[in-house]
Order: C-alpha cells, then sequence, then structure tokens
C-alpha cells in the first residue's frame, strides 16, 4: 500500500529544491545543463551535505572590484543556503594569464607580485563572503599544477587541440592566423583541472568563461567524477557604461576603494547602465546591500536614483556613516566647487630643488607613473588654483609647499616638504 506521507514529503523536499535552484539561479545568464542544478541539490539532499560551488580567480591583479562582486555575492547565497565555497585564487594560472576575450599572451607577472595579488584577493573577498571554515574553503591551485610530466600528460590526453580551437578567442586568432601560444592553450586545461583537484559539485564564472567551465565538466569525467554543473554571471560594465569593468581600463570600482572614492565613481556611471547595477548589486533577498526603495519612483531623477546607488553601494562596503560622510564630500567637491573639509598630507622630497610628481601620484594613488605622466598632459592635475601643462612633471620646491594637488576629480593631496 502506497505511503502517501512518505510521497507528500517527497513532493515538498521536490518543490523546496525546486524554489531553491530557481532562486540561487537568479541573475546567472546560463544554468548548464538544464536542470543540472536541481539534480545536484536533490543529490546533496539525499546525501546528507553540502554542495561543493567552485569559483576560479587569478591574481593578476592587486584589487577585487563590483565585477568580482556579482560572482562573489552570489556565491554568498550559496553559502547562506548551507552550501560550502570553495573559492580557488590561481597562483599557478596567473603565471599564463586567462586569454579569454584576449588577441595577445599576457604579460608574465612575477612571483612576487603572484604572490601579494593572492594574499590581497583572499583577504578582500571575505568583505563578502562569510568566513566560516564550514561554509569556506580558501585554496591555491598551485597545490596541485605542479605537476609531474606523467601527471600533465594524463590531462592532456583528456581533449583535443581541435576542441580547444574551437573556443571563441582562439578560433578567431586561428582563422585570422595570429599566433597562438601553447601556454595558452593549455590554460583551459589547467582550470579545468581544479574542478577535479576539489571535487566542485558547481562552478561559477562571467559569461566570458563559459567554454573554460564547460571545459571543466569533461576534465571531471575523464578522471572519472561526476560532471560540475555550471552557472553563468553577467559581466558588469565599467563605469564607462560600455566596457567590462577591468582594472588594466581603469573604469573600475574597487571594492576596498575610499567611501568617497566609491560614491563619486558611481556619480559617474552612465545613467542608461544604473539599472544593470541595481540589479546585479543590490537586489534584494541576498547578502549584500538594502534595496533602493526609492528607484523607480513617480518623479526621482536619474541624478537622485544614482545617488541613492552610490549611498546603498558606501553602506554595503563600508557603513552608512561612511555612505552619509561620502555624500558629503561629493557635494561640497563637486557640487559647491570647494576642497574637501579635510586633505590628507602627503610628503615630497627634493631632487635638485624639485618635486617630481609622476612618482609622488604613483606612491600617493596607486598609480602607475605612465598613468600619472599622462594625467598630467591631459590636464587632469591642478597644483594650488593652476592647472599642470603638459609635459610639467617636476615643479619647483617652493611652488609645491603647503599646495593642494588634485588629480582627476576625487584624489587630493596637500603637499609637505621631507
Amino acid at each position: 500500500m502506497p505511503n502517501a506521507a512518505a510521497d507528500d514529503d517527497d513532493a515538498a523536499a521536490a518543490e523546496d529544491v525546486a524554489l531553491l535552484a530557481g532562486g540561487l539561479a537568479a541573475n546567472a545568464v546560463d544554468s548548464l545543463p538544464v536542470g543540472a542544478l536541481e539534480d545536484k541539490l536533490r543529490l546533496a539532499r539525499t546525501e546528507g551535505r553540502a554542495l561543493r560551488v567552485k569559483l576560479g580567480i587569478d591574481p593578476t591583479a592587486p584589487d577585487i572590484h563590483l565585477g568580482h562582486a556579482v560572482v562573489l555575492r552570489k556565491l554568498r547565497e550559496f553559502q547562506d543556503a548551507g552550501h560550502r565555497v570553495v573559492l580557488i585564487v590561481g597562483d599557478y594560472t596567473a603565471r599564463i594569464g586567462d586569454p579569454s576575450g584576449r588577441s595577445t599572451l599576457r604579460p608574465m607577472l612575477s612571483e612576487e607580485e603572484i604572490l601579494a595579488n593572492a594574499q590581497t584577493f583572499a583577504d578582500q573577498a571575505l568583505k563578502i563572503l562569510d568566513p566560516d571554515p564550514e561554509r569556506l574553503e580558501v585554496r591555491r591551485n598551485s597545490e596541485w599544477l605542479d605537476m609531474r610530466m606523467a601527471e600533465v600528460l594524463g590531462l592532456l590526453r583528456t581533449t583535443t587541440a581541435a576542441q580547444l580551437l574551437e573556443r571563441d578567442d582562439f578560433a578567431r586568432r586561428w582563422a585570422a592566423k595570429e599566433s597562438i601560444s601553447m601556454l595558452e592553450l593549455l590554460y583551459p586545461l589547467l582550470q579545468a583541472y581544479d574542478s577535479v583537484a576539489v571535487h566542485a559539485d558547481l562552478e561559477l564564472g562571467g559569461t566570458d568563461q563559459r567554454f573554460n567551465l564547460l571545459l571543466g565538466r569533461d576534465v571531471q569525467r575523464a578522471y572519472g567524477q561526476p560532471a560540475q554543473a555550471i552557472l553563468t554571471m553577467p559581466i558588469l560594465v565599467g563605469v564607462d557604461g560600455n566596457r567590462k569593468m577591468s582594472k588594466s581600463l581603469g573604469n573600475q570600482i574597487g571594492i576596498t576603494d575610499a567611501p568617497e572614492e566609491m560614491y563619486g565613481k558611481t556619480m559617474a556611471i552612465p545613467d542608461e547602465a544604473m539599472g544593470e547595477y541595481r540589479r546585479l548589486l543590490l537586489d534584494p533577498g541576498s547578502q549584500g546591500p538594502d534595496p533602493v526603495a526609492t528607484e523607480g519612483s513617480a518623479g526621482q531623477s536619474p541624478r537622485d536614483a544614482k545617488r541613492a546607488l552610490a549611498r546603498e553601494l558606501v553602506r554595503w562596503l563600508h557603513s552608512a556613516e561612511d555612505a552619509a560622510a561620502a555624500e558629503r564630500h561629493f557635494d561640497r567637491v563637486h557640487v559647491e566647487g570647494r576642497e574637501p573639509e579635510t586633505i590628507e598630507e602627503a610628503r615630497f622630497h627634493s631632487d635638485g630643488g624639485l618635486v617630481h610628481l609622476p612618482g609622488l601620484m604613483a606612491a600617493e594613488f596607486g598609480i602607475s607613473r605612465s598613468q600619472a605622466r599622462r594625467l598630467i598632459d591631459e590636464g587632469g592635475v591642478t597644483l594650488g588654483e593652476a592647472q599642470l601643462a603638459a609635459g610639467e612633471h617636476d615643479v619647483p620646491d617652493e611652488r609645491a609647499e603647503g599646495q593642494v594637488l588634485k588629480v582627476g576629480k576625487r584624489r587630493f593631496r596637500r603637499l609637505r616638504s621631507g
């Protein structure tokens, strides 16, 4: 005789899984294969365990920005649902650099740069992820990718050159007779092997990672493991509104940017990009800021909506007090045209009676000397009341002493000798 109570329990469990899968896949571009996430959740429930949800990030730059935060927030949702995130900091794969979307081999980073970036990435991710060791596992793929040759050959046997050349960026370069290094061809396989090493049930990544994520399924099967499900997340545009957020493009908002910097950069986002920022970073029901209640209200101007967005981003990544102070700073500097209430001092050292401003700007604002020279040459730097002229990279000590150096619209330092 059928057990009606057991059938009801099974139906309720199936409904819970379907609802959970739908919520966890919210905002995703693709959940592949169709139904795979539900199957993984159902199996985990049956086995009484958490899913192992993987994200790999190569530390090719020192800071995490809001583009990374889109995926990190989704990982936090999985943690809040009881699952275990495996964050892989790709200190080994960073030696190659992900070729996704690129037409040339990435420049090689030094070992010191990679190690410093890896530590920064891991630390900054904890602003969004739950650090509970039951919910978070942070790994570096140098743990398993420093392979013996026999192991490398075993990995290479899992796929073919033809399969790798189907990848969009490789296919374009192959058709154009452009060079593709063996390192670049190896990169997707190394990233795929990460899924084998950590026994991933699910992997997340941006839409530009779709090929790599799917290859991870193939490689897992070749090693006798169940193939992971995948979620691809949208790629957030930068503050320029048309290119992906990237430190190399200078259009990023870092999650550790100072509150006034974060607020000011958000105010520079084009109006048409605000909806995407709000949807991917401020949606209700997940870890992060509360939704902005006034969004979409009748009569609200784009500027007021943007101010609300800026406040909420600063509140999320800093505090409500910081958000209020950042808004006051913005109004004082950008609306009223006055200097900030407080300006941090920067000490300079004379070199033959001159101050080399690109070096000072690089030290104070974390930009390269070439970027600093370009900002001066483009008229983006003032000293006191005077805009620096193109090529005016060195100024006399007496002209610099006590003056405010303004770089762009949001960066200020009062210069002092010593």
